[in-house]
């Protein structure tokens, strides 16, 4: 059986590595904290000192490291990985870093009779821990396949991709599409949360129609459960997205969602989350929108320091609940076309019974029809302009007719007086 090397324990490898010792492989491992050996030791894995070291004692060497330059520090510092190769030894390098970083060390390891393959892959914290990684390969095909066991061993699926740099072009293009993702999540959950809906109810639809993803079932949840336990930390997205726009710029390819998605978390880098899991970008929003993206129930501080002004309009609901009747009189001027270019009216007594988002809601003891346009006038207390409405539904009221009247261009100012003139008809009523 190969000797197996791996360098760079953080979120990802450490699982990685673990999987590797829990599946009977030799594995001898590395990391620039040395705590962080101390589980895998335990498992049974060998603590190398240095990189030089983990690589001249395996056959198979696995690099994750958090990007281009710790990368580049493993092979080229005085003990660093390229002072312990050996013809015949192949390195696979999981972490996401440029196409370039990959090519580089795949054409100064073939001068030295070493494989190396670009392997990043997709997937988080659990999905390392689970062996249930994808993996995008760039390199030699023969050496794919003479190596794809290792990958099956720590994943349930690797994709041979074409040459040296494949593998990381793939992964940028990838996480692109995450961090978008994920701040179309953010935006969705935050345009709801102001709306006042229920955030599990809302999750529900989105998993049930086209906007769901990938996303909303590793994040939804988290981040209504305000759970930013680092799986994939905020920082390393940003890090992959600014990488990502390199590309795109020597690409000469206009990338808007990339850029605005970039700037999202540089806003969240800024704000100290960095550490944290990626779905903390949500925090950016909740800043925005003033309240916190939680579940139902959960404490929202925000909330409970700045409580919403009361709808200076409390409808239907809460004039049913304190059983006020509006009961305010009007007079209506009827208009009927009789012909091309004439038509009759009338004026009646009315009352109002209701006030819509669309339209009033008025009783009378004159029968009128639909699509009659009626024009209504309020008590000279009220300060109101003559409204013009069109009868769209008639119901009977023992003696009496309600109309549901849909107001025709009603300029807000006035819809605002209208709704405050109701208000303080309820209130000294009650």
């Amino acid at each position: 059986m190969k000797r197996i090397g791996f360098i760079g324990l953080g979120t990802m490898g450490k699982p990685m590595a673990a999987n590797l010792i829990h599946k009977g492989f030799m594995v001898t491992v590395y990391n620039r904290t040395a705590a962080k050996t101390d589980e895998l030791a335990r498992l049974g894995a060998e603590v190398a000192s240095t990189p030089a070291e983990a690589a001249r004692q395996s056959d198979v060497l696995f690099t994750m490291l958090s990007n281009d330059t710790a990368l580049l520090d493993a092979f080229y510092n005085e003990q660093g990985i390229l002072s312990g190769i050996h013809p015949a030894l192949t390195i696979i390098d999981c972490s996401t870093v440029s196409p370039q970083t990959s090519q580089k060390l795949a054409e100064e390891l073939a001068a030295h009779f070493v494989d190396f393959l670009d392997a990043p892959v997709t997937g988080s914290k659990p999905h390392a821990e689970e062996g249930t990684l994808t993996f995008m390969v760039g390199g030699s095909r023969e050496v794919f396949e003479e190596h794809n066991h290792l990958f099956l061993a720590l994943g349930r699926k690797a994709l041979y991709l074409g040459p040296s740099g494949s593998g990381s072009y793939a992964k940028l293009a990838h996480n692109t599409m995450v961090g978008i993702n994920l701040a179309g999540l953010a935006e969705g959950l935050s345009i709801a949360t102001k709306a006042g809906l229920n955030l599990d109810q809302f999750l529900e639809i989105v998993r049930s129609g086209g906007a769901n993803s990938r996303m909303v079932d590793l994040k939804g949840d988290k981040i209504l459960n305000r759970d930013f336990s680092n799986q994939f930390s905020l920082k390393l997205m940003l890090k992959d997205l600014l990488i990502a726009q390199g590309l795109t710029g020597a690409f000469q390819l206009p990338a808007p969602m990339l850029q605005t998605t970039a700037s999202l978390f540089q806003m969240g880098l800024s704000k100290g989350l960095g550490d944290e899991d990626m779905s903390s970008l949500i925090q950016v929003y909740e800043e925005w929108i003033g309240r916190q993206v939680a579940k139902p129930g959960e404490p929202d501080v925000e909330a409970e320091e700045t409580p919403a002004p009361p709808s200076p309009l409390s409808g239907r609901e809460r004039r049913r609940n304190t059983r006020v009747k509006l009961d305010i009189n009007l007079k209506l001027s009827i208009y009927q076309w009789e012909q091309e270019g004439s038509f009759s009216g009338q004026n009646i007594d009315g009352t109002l019974f209701d006030l819509s988002e669309s339209g009033l809601q008025i009783t009378t003891a004159a029968p009128l029809a639909p699509d009659m346009f009626i024009v209504i006038h309020f008590p000279q207390e009220a300060e109101l302009p003559p409204i013009t409405g069109r009868v769209i539904r008639i119901e009977t009221d023992g003696d009496k007719f309600r109309y549901g009247c849909m107001l025709s261009g009603l300029p807000p100012y006035v819809r605002i007086k209208l709704e405050n003139y109701i208000q303080a008809h309820i209130e000294h009523a009650l």
